[in-house]
């Protein structure tokens, strides 16, 4: 089988351009101040947007 066209070097950085990696984002709770992922309740004290809402160990233990 034949190669029909030649994929230039524009065309290889076109196609490529989505590929680069991003570092997560990571947001402080605004509790206790650890690293929280974006829109996902703080797995330390459970709060998620200034509300308790999950039951965790630290909880439990108060």
């Amino acid at each position: 089988m034949v190669q029909m066209k030649k994929r230039t070097r524009a065309d290889k950085g076109k196609r490529r351009s989505h590929h680069a990696l991003v570092a997560k984002t990571i947001n402080k709770c605004p509790k206790c101040a650890k690293p929280v992922a974006p829109h996902t309740a703080c797995s330390f004290c459970g709060t998620y947007k200034t509300k308790s809402t999950v039951t965790t160990k630290a909880n439990k233990a108060k």
